[in-house]
């Protein structure tokens, strides 16, 4: 623990909070704690104030205009892998409202001196499974495939081989082997796609998940790492319509469209791309809508990204943004965000990667 680290927390806490009072007392009484333990621990506030900070640093996130609003789930007392899944369910149930998907962080035990926090090693707490077939095919999400397999070694037995089976959690906490934890359907809300023109649509059997809940990030605050601290906002269509179903390493799904469309396939230059992924784009922000679940199209999420930007620029603060993720993979150019540059500079707090130190299974 570097405790200039610490104290560069603290001095941002007590600067942007007057409220909180004098920062020497507090000091004094972190330097002791590191001195004494090789670590430190949060308030409550500062927990609060450091999660949301953490976001509002967050160079790839376009929809930080709410930092203020993330719901903080301070579970720093949770060590052991059972209650880590039972409070990532809730999380889920909680986040979700019934459609009404509210930005919420679950925080887990931090890391300490001979003793780590737990991990999950999901990228998400929601993933759909991916099947390697013998003939190179996939079924599902190509992008689990590894998570798949090794749920499927540690002996998962929910696997029906569908493309929309949700995977359990795979949770590391102490020195046990790993927790296999299914993820209960009623804390999934998934949104069946139709289209607003097309009626072949629902036929195709698409669907997605309401919450995308980040779980294989580590929240980093004053030099504390918290390696188990899922967090949610809600989707931007794009990230599904224009990512999750159409790249070609995830469900590459345009073919199919374009065939249902009967788009001329035999060149790039007829544009059959664009065209299959404008019409999945439009069946994601259309079905989101009808089932009454929060999501938020690129033009809209590009000018409130702008509106948090100036925000911080009055506020005296840089805003750190990464522009080849901030710029929507759909008609950028017809997007505020695309026609300028941005510094891309490493904030604290933090959400992190940190490498997964694989523990006895």
């Amino acid at each position: 623990m570097d405790p200039g680290e610490a104290e560069r927390f603290l001095r941002l806490f007590y600067g942007e909070n007057p409220g909180a009072g004098a920062i020497g007392p507090r000091l004094r009484e972190v330097r002791g704690q590191i001195a004494r333990y090789g670590t430190y621990s949060h308030t409550a506030a500062e927990l609060e104030y450091g999660a949301r900070v953490a976001w509002r640093n967050s160079s790839r996130c376009i929809g930080r205009l709410y930092w203020r609003s993330l719901r903080v789930r301070d579970h720093r007392f949770v060590h052991d892998a059972e209650r880590v899944a039972a409070e990532c369910v809730n999380h889920l149930r909680e986040a979700t409202g019934a459609g009404r998907v509210r930005p919420t962080i679950t925080v887990f035990a931090q890391d300490r001196p001979g003793r780590p926090g737990p991990r999950i090693r999901n990228e998400q707490l929601i993933r759909y499974a991916g099947y390697a077939l013998p003939d190179g095919t996939v079924i599902g999400d190509a992008r689990n495939i590894g998570l798949t397999a090794e749920a499927l070694r540690l002996g998962w037995t929910g696997a029906r081989g569908t493309h929309f089976d949700v995977l359990p959690l795979v949770i590391e906490a102490g020195e046990r082997p790993p927790l296999l934890a299914v993820v209960p359907p009623d804390a999934v809300l998934e949104v069946p796609l139709t289209h607003p023109a097309h009626d072949w649509f629902a036929d195709l059997g698409l669907r997605w998940h309401a919450v995308p809940a980040i779980s294989g990030m580590c929240l980093e605050i004053g030099g504390i790492c918290y390696p188990c601290a899922p967090f949610n906002g809600w989707y931007m269509g794009t990230e599904i319509g224009a990512r999750n179903l159409a790249d070609r390493d995830r469900y590459d799904r345009l073919g199919e469209v374009a065939a249902h469309l009967g788009l001329d396939t035999s060149s790039d230059r007829t544009l059959w791309k664009d065209q299959a992924l404008v019409e999945l784009n439009i069946a994601v922000l259309h079905s989101f809508t009808a089932a009454g679940v929060t999501i938020s199209d690129h033009h809209t999420e590009s000018r409130r990204f702008l509106a948090h930007l100036e925000k911080e620029e009055r506020s005296g603060r840089l805003c750190p943004a990464d522009w080849s993720w901030i710029v929507p993979p759909l008609s950028a150019s017809t997007t505020p965000v695309f026609h300028r540059y941005y510094e891309d500079v490493s904030l604290s707090p933090a959400f992190v990667h940190h490498p997964l130190k694989t523990r006895p299974e």
